[in-house]
């Protein structure tokens, strides 16, 4: 009996590969799809202004980062002590506006660097509601400050599509090589109310189709619609049931992997799975013959890899307790 409804996922035009170069930012999914890839050894920066949930503040940071621009004073605000900006994450702060203008000048120099060398851009949308000041504008986090300064709106379609087509055009002819895969994050925003975030995700979707269609360098990547419709089960959420469970994460990872992934990257993401569980594994008598040898196996292993993987930091906690 069959209890879900598989859909296939095409092989990527564009793999990715432990040569790729990757920029991952927006919502948790694209935290959670890019500390994955790290953890398989792929060279992957992720969400380096913390987690940004709408698509025309993602636009925003790619255009700071293309033209280098600086913070805009009006959007950085003081508490208790800790500065913060408008248009990044609260995990972006600062002991005084000088330091938070140095750490926003420094990521955004980071973020430049891997579009001009890197070879894949994921951008995963994560609603399409947004808050404005009035004299700063659409924020990427309201950074706790009383909601009735905000004003919350539903962005149209045609304006996202305008920005990021915007956004995109500029980095077709100063990147061209730079390949970009859209995603809509699973999570649920139901804060919003459940026909809200309903009607948010529907425009997301058609603004990635848009793009997709308007760009050869762009694809769209179903992790929304694997949730949504392959998982349909509230199982398959954690105890907020607005977020995915780590089983769903896995099984989303399995079908991402199948498509972006050659066989040969398969083979060694799996391989470096083992070696993650033996790193992690604990002995009951860590001083035993029996751990000690599996330890020197483990190095083995590790020296091996290390040839094409910087495995240096496992290599020395692992000396360490051959020692």
């Amino acid at each position: 009996m069959q209890w879900s409804t598989e859909f296939t996922i095409p092989e990527s035009q564009f793999p990715i590969s432990h040569q790729s170069k990757v920029l991952s930012m927006g919502s948790c999914f694209a935290q959670t799809i890019g500390q994955k890839m790290i953890d398989s050894k792929i060279n992957c920066l992720v969400n380096p202004f913390g987690t940004i949930f709408h698509p025309m503040i993602l636009g925003d940071l790619l255009n700071h980062a293309l033209f280098q621009d600086k913070m805009e004073e009006n959007g950085v605000i003081e508490r208790d002590g800790v500065f913060f900006y408008f248009g990044a994450h609260s995990d972006l702060q600062g002991f005084s506006k000088e330091d938070l203008e140095q750490k926003y000048a420094v990521k955004l120099a980071e973020v430049k660097e891997y579009l001009e060398t890197g070879t894949h851009l994921i951008l995963t949308f994560g609603t399409s509601w947004i808050y404005e000041t009035e004299e700063f504008g659409r924020v990427a986090n309201c950074h706790k400050i009383p909601q009735k300064q905000f004003k919350k709106k539903l962005v149209p379609l045609e304006a996202m599509v305008l920005h990021l087509g915007h956004v995109f055009g500029n980095f077709s002819s100063v990147y061209p090589n730079l390949k970009i895969i859209l995603t809509v994050s699973p999570v649920r925003h139901i804060k919003d109310g459940i026909p809200e975030n309903q009607l948010s995700k529907s425009l997301l979707r058609v603004l990635c189709n848009e793009l997709e269609k308007r760009h050869h360098n762009i694809t769209y990547f179903p992790a929304y619609e694997i949730l949504i419709d392959e998982l349909r089960d509230y199982r398959f959420y954690n105890a907020d049931l607005i977020h995915p469970s780590e089983e769903a994460e896995n099984y989303i990872w399995e079908k991402w992997s199948k498509a972006y992934f050659s066989q040969e990257t398969q083979a060694k993401n799996q391989e470096l799975q083992k070696i993650k569980l033996e790193l992690a594994h604990r002995a009951l008598n860590p001083k035993s013959d029996a751990h000690q040898k599996f330890l020197q196996n483990l190095l083995q292993k590790l020296e091996r890899l290390n040839e094409e993987f910087d495995f240096s930091e496992e290599m020395v906690m692992v000396q360490k307790q051959l020692e």
